[in-house]
This record gives C-alpha cells, sequence and structure tokens, in this order.
C-alpha cells in the first residue's frame, strides 16, 4: 500500500443540479477491517438504470452509509484487492466481482471498498467489462426467479414463465437461469433481432410486444397457472386485462447481497454456461455518452466504464 496515489480521479454527481464533475483531490478510501473491508483497485464499473434517482427516491437508503453524502456511480465493480482484512478469504492480487451496497459511495473512482458479503473472485474466462456486467443484474434475475417467484433448481413440476424485458440487462439472465431450471420461457422483446437473441439464450417462444400484446397472446396462448416476471414495472401493470381476476400473487423487491449465489452464477458463468452481455464499454472520460446511452433505452446487457487500464 506503500505506493498509493495521494488523491484519486472520481466521478460525482450532483442531485441538485444533476450535473457530473470530476474530483481529482478525493483520498484513496481507508478500509476498515472491522467492517470486512478491502480496498479496491476499480478496472470496470456497470451501472445501473435510474440509479441517479435513488438519492432522491430513497434518501435514508443511500446516504445511511454515506457521512461524506457524496453520489458517486456504479455498483457493479470488477478489480483488484489491493489490501483485505486479516481473517479475510481474498488475498492482494486477487480479481474479484461485487455488487457493493448504494448505501455508500459507488464504484466510479480508481480506488473503491468492497465487503467480503459482496465479493466473489472473478470469472477467469471473463473480460473485466464482461465480468463488471454480472453482480446487480445476475443476482436480481435469481432472487426473482428462485426465491419470489418459488421456481425450484431444477423445477420440481411444469412452469411456464413470461419474461418482460428479456433482452434487457436482467431479461437475459432470467432467460438463461429459467432455462437450466427446466422452466419453458416465453419471453417479451420489440425487435426481431431481439427475438433471435432471446431464442438463442434458450428461450421456447417469443412475444413481440410491436405486433402482439400481452394481453392478446394471454387471450389465446396463455396457461392457467405460470409466472409473470416484469423488469419494468410492477408485475400487477404488466398483468394483461383479461387475468384480472385469476388468483395471482405479485411481489415486488430489491436486490440483496449474497456471496453464495453470486459464487453460483460466477462459477456457472467461468464454465460457459450461462452467458453475460456487454452493450457497451465506455472510457472513464466519456462517463456522459454512457450514462446518455443507458437512459436512452432499449440496451441489450449492461453499459460498462472502463476505469482504468
Amino acid at each position: 500500500m506503500d505506493n498509493l496515489p495521494a488523491s484519486i480521479k472520481t466521478l460525482i454527481f450532483d442531485t441538485k443540479s444533476r450535473a457530473f464533475h470530476f474530483d481529482h483531490s478525493n483520498p484513496v478510501p481507508t478500509p476498515d477491517p472491522t467492517k470486512n473491508d478491502h480496498l479496491i483497485r476499480v478496472k470496470t464499473t456497470a451501472l445501473c438504470k435510474d440509479e441517479l434517482d435513488w438519492p432522491t427516491l430513497f434518501p435514508d437508503v443511500i446516504f445511511s452509509d454515506n457521512p461524506e453524502g457524496l453520489i458517486v456511480p456504479g455498483y457493479d465493480v470488477a478489480g483488484t484487492v489491493i489490501s483485505a482484512p486479516p481473517a479475510s478469504r481474498f488475498r492482494p492480487g486477487e480479481e474479484i466481482i461485487a455488487r457493493t451496497r448504494p448505501s455508500r459511495q459507488g464504484n466510479c473512482r480508481e480506488y473503491s471498498i468492497a465487503r467480503s458479503e459482496e465479493m466473489v473472485l472473478k470469472p477467469s474466462n471473463l473480460s473485466w467489462a464482461q465480468a463488471a456486467s454480472i453482480p446487480v443484474s445476475a443476482l436480481t434475475a435469481w432472487q426473482a426467479l428462485f426465491e419470489h417467484a418459488g421456481v425450484h433448481n431444477p423445477a420440481s413440476k411444469p412452469v411456464k414463465a413470461l419474461i418482460t424485458a428479456a433482452a434487457g440487462s436482467v431479461g437475459i439472465w432470467l432467460v438463461q437461469l429459467a432455462r437450466m431450471a427446466g422452466v419453458e420461457v416465453v419471453a417479451q422483446v420489440g425487435s426481431a433481432e431481439n427475438e433471435k437473441l432471446v431464442k438463442e439464450l434458450g428461450a421456447a417462444e417469443v412475444v413481440n410486444y410491436k405486433t402482439t400484446s400481452l394481453g392478446d397472446w394471454a387471450e389465446s396462448n396463455g396457461p392457467d397457472h405460470g409466472i409473470l416476471i416484469s423488469i419494468v414495472d410492477a408485475p400487477e401493470k404488466r398483468r394483461p386485462g383479461q387475468l384480472m381476476s385469476k388468483d395471482v400473487k405479485s411481489e415486488f423487491f430489491i436486490v440483496a447481497n449474497n456471496s453464495d449465489q453470486l459464487a453460483e452464477i460466477s462459477s456457472l458463468a467461468n464454465g460457459g454456461r450461462l452467458s453475460t452481455m456487454v452493450d457497451s464499454v465506455w472510457d472513464f472520460d466519456d462517463y456522459k455518452e454512457a450514462f446518455a446511452k443507458l437512459a436512452g433505452g432499449h440496451v441489450r446487457g449492461k453499459v460498462v466504464i472502463k476505469v482504468t487500464e
């Protein structure tokens, strides 16, 4: 740690002006070993849709472990361990991925903090950009399918699942995980290109919302029993009107850190059984274009920022 710089390049988002700026005077963050903090040299970070709105929507959460009150975006990280607590299973020099809690400063900075319960080893066969695309999206898909939708892995009985936004950053993981569990996947997309993509990922049927509404599909194809997994809206908003009288349970959730689940996902990706998808990779100085790309919608996979070489 003797070779650490006196200050680091940090991207800061001002919630009042909704403007970004680089701060070159921020010090390297100091890890707290009592909190299982690891100092990470950030290679890449992946962005989440609407994350810039979280400080306004959920201030009690976002600022709960952020005494400086600085909003540093990017909560997916891939990087190298610089220092670790004495009892950590991670050692300096190891390459990791993590979903760091939004209650702390994020990873659009040259050095960051990740905690033991947030981290797993980086899949060795993936690039830094591919690796950073995994944690938030894949964990969200895993928990949606196997915890909240109640699907067993493998499925203990025939299950049919309709997945909206199936070509998006979470949808691509849902399609693959559901396929692996033996679920019959119906994927909703909006283009012929994405139809091809989700079929390659394992969808048994595709609904193009530009030509067929969910209501029309449900009227002619919808089963009496199944699962609707909505990535954009709460499930009740996506349920076709013809099915409003059905006995349906809906849940809305926010992804939780789970290193065991992330390790399983990482292992499957490392073995080639799960595929990552990166929409685009941007240099750190081109962060404005990266966020504009994300805000424009219809992103296939994750938008990634390369923070350091």
